[in-house]
């Protein structure tokens, strides 16, 4: 929709209950995924990394199906009312998905197939359709079929006696449609293959034995497409379609009617692969007949249907990541800062106790954080290590540095996230291993996630015991601290050493909720907190003085915070937002959002940091923090938001907020329409990315 079109349908000035005023957040997320697949079309990107953003696209819509869409789907059976600021039926924001979803879908493949596949030919990397398959090729894919497919494979003819198999959440399958009888005389009219788990999706040919060029590969379902009649020796195969199902994958565990959290959530995870359908794709020359069959299989209408030209499996390309050895078509080679005074060699301790420090990932190193955790686990010094793990990887240094603490005898507490979406396997298992080694290990508190990032290290010195502490935006995650960008603050300010320690405390023991000197926690004072800041800017603004916000965050969605938005706006507060993903609050709206700007970096790194900056009303404050602006955030997990003290690094995190509000390479600015524009240049203005100035030194 336009400005023109919608101009009458506006609210009257400081109407904030308006459903007008609010863009659903399901909506604004595919609109995020629109902006992600749109660096796999702009060429400047480096070719294999623009097939890499296609498949995150892929990727990131799969999650939302088996989470976002999973759960309307069950409000709309349950209760089919607006629970939601703009006031849309669950049953109207799915029919709006399935509309904006189709177009996004087709769009993908659009890139896939017309784009990505022709560039990546010209490269010489080439995807071989079985109509190119030379007379070597052939053979030797006739052998892997023979030797590697038809020892694991089991078609399922379908009758009374063969049901519809269990198809496994985003596998993929082939339905065939059959002629003629069985060896038992059995006329069967259906088959459904399932392409084993154990086989890669896309294999590569060999160069000697097929004359194939250095990086030709046939897709897996090619193999069995060509050689599914083989599987029926009897039968006539009329067509063979790939097909997949998306399943809810979200866990539910009643943590109030549990003993044991670990146990009961690992119970859960086999059923995750078997949830509710939410989405069928199959290929794009599926007949109707075949597809309305299938939909009915899957108690699925025409509106989860998803015809694709291609692969069902998109995200299964990004092999090709690792596979193809070609630096020319990938982002250059970037090594993250490591500031002298934190090199291994040195004394880690006494630089943290001398002055705060402050990394910005993946810009600056991620190892002087595990080397923080990594000294204090040899430190006959230390008494005792405290953490939050929520995502960290299945083989982290982090983790081994914690054992080795608690073997060495060291009072070792980790609060384990057991209900991080999709990680909870691998926290399970690494809970486990620190329980064996003599860590002390608790699952947070019943009915919240422990979402706040922080380690809390005590060490007896000369002078008594001192507390240190790490406080980030993001995971103790070594991979993704080279992939996402976030904030993290190592100090040993006694006010902020007490704070860390008494939301350990209540993390633990359950104690009672204490006052705290410098951070804002959730669940209990970060929202209160947030809106009285919001509101004190409003009052300067009306008072004539100076007020101003700056908020960078991944998603905005909480209506409280929305409308004092609004409100500060009205009153004449100046409102920059930077927000990666989900943003529910409309800008440019005349006499309500005049003053709001809302913007979104999306480029080589997902922009993770969520930053805090006001005017103060004098006293400008700038904080950091492990929450965004979401209900979640503010009434369901615990969470921290800590300000940035020391002045040297306040300018330095100022300098490049500035930095990130002046982008015009890979920002995008949203409209009043909902929908966002790429921000250009403007006359000879150059032309900067942030990410890109970050690598090169710091703000």
């Amino acid at each position: 929709m336009t400005d023109s079109a919608t101009a009458s349908t506006w609210p009257a000035p400081r109407d904030f209950e308006a459903p007008e005023l609010f863009i659903n957040r399901e909506l604004s997320l595919l609109e995020f995924n629109e902006r992600v697949l749109a660096q796999a079309l702009d060429e400047s990107v480096p070719l294999l990394e623009r097939l890499k953003f296609l498949c995150i696209s892929s990727t990131n819509l799969d999650e939302f199906f088996e989470v976002r869409v999973a759960g309307l789907k069950q409000k709309a059976e349950l209760l089919d009312t607006p629970s939601e600021a703009d006031n849309r039926t669950p049953s109207d924001v799915l029919r709006a998905i399935s509309q904006r979803a189709h177009t996004l879908v087709d769009k993908q493949y659009e890139t896939l197939n017309d784009r990505i596949i022709p560039a990546l030919e010209a490269q010489n990397i080439r995807f071989l359709r079985r109509a190119e398959w030379n007379a070597e090729q052939r053979a030797w894919l006739s052998e892997y079929f023979e030797e590697e497919l038809l020892p694991v494979i089991s078609p399922i003819g379908l009758d009374p006696a063969h049901p519809f198999p269990r198809i496994l959440n985003k596998s993929l399958n082939f339905i065939v449609a059959l002629d003629g009888t069985d060896a038992f005389g059995r006329k069967i009219e259906h088959a459904v293959v399932q392409a084993p788990r154990a086989l890669p999706r896309i294999i590569q040919l060999p160069q000697a034995e097929t004359g194939s060029g250095p990086h030709d590969f046939v897709f897996l379902s090619s193999i069995i497409h060509e050689h599914v009649g083989d599987l029926f020796p009897s039968m006539r195969a009329k067509g063979c379609y790939q097909f997949r199902v998306t399943r809810n994958s979200d866990l539910y565990v009643d943590e109030e009617e549990v003993d044991d959290l670990l146990r009961a959530v690992e119970g859960e995870l086999p059923g995750r692969r078997y949830g509710d359908c939410v989405r069928l794709e199959v290929a794009h020359n599926c007949p109707e007949a075949l597809c309305d069959y299938l939909l009915a299989r899957f108690l699925l209408t025409r509106d989860d249907l998803y015809q694709v030209n291609g692969p069902v499996n998109v995200n299964r390309l990004l092999s090709l990541q690792g596979t193809v050895d070609r630096p020319d078509l990938k982002y250059p080679a970037f090594n993250p800062r490591l500031p002298s005074a934190l090199a291994p060699s040195g004394d880690l301790f006494a630089e943290i106790r001398s002055r705060d420090v402050l990394l910005h990932h993946p810009f600056d190193s991620f190892l002087p954080v595990i080397d923080f955790v990594r000294r204090a686990s040899s430190d006959p010094k230390v008494l005792a290590i405290k953490q939050t793990l929520y995502r960290t990887g299945p083989d982290s240094a982090v983790v081994d540095a914690l054992v080795e603490a608690a073997r060495a005898g060291k009072e070792v507490t980790v609060v384990v996230e057991l209900r991080a979406r999709f990680d909870e396997a691998d926290n399970i298992e690494l809970a486990n291993r620190l329980q064996a080694a003599g860590a002390h290990i608790v699952y947070g508190v019943v009915g919240y996630k422990t979402h706040a990032k922080m380690t809390l290290i005590v060490r007896r010195e000369a002078d008594g015991l001192h507390n240190y502490v790490h406080l980030g935006t993001g995971n103790y995650h070594p991979k993704t601290a080279r992939l996402y960008t976030d904030y993290g603050l190592l100090s040993s300010d006694p006010d902020l050493g007490n704070d860390v320690h008494e939301i350990f405390l209540q993390l633990t023991s359950l104690g009672k909720v204490n006052d705290l000197a410098r951070i804002l926690d959730a669940p209990f004072r970060l929202h209160e907190a947030i809106l009285a800041k919001i509101r004190r800017e409003a009052e300067a603004a009306a008072a004539g003085r100076e007020a101003w916000i700056v908020a960078k965050m991944n998603s905005l969605v909480e209506p409280q915070v929305i409308r004092a938005l609004y409100a500060a706006s009205c009153a004449g507060v100046q409102i920059d937002l930077i927000v990666r993903g989900i943003c529910c609050l409309r800008p440019g709206v005349e006499g309500v959002s005049d003053n709001i700007r809302v913007r979104s970096i999306v480029g080589r790194f997902l922009e993770h940091t969520r930053v805090f900056h006001f005017a103060g009303d004098g006293r400008p404050e700038l904080y950091l923090a492990s929450a965004d602006w979401m209900d979640r955030n503010f009434f369901r997990r615990v969470e921290t938001c800590f300000p940035v003290m020391s002045r040297p690094l306040y300018d330095r995190v100022e300098r490049e907020l500035a930095l990130y509000l002046a982008d015009n390479s890979n920002a995008w600015l949203l409209g009043r329409d909902g929908r966002y524009r790429p921000a250009e240049p403007v006359g000879d203005e150059p032309e900067l990315s942030v990410q890109k100035r970050l690598m090169e030194g710091p703000g």
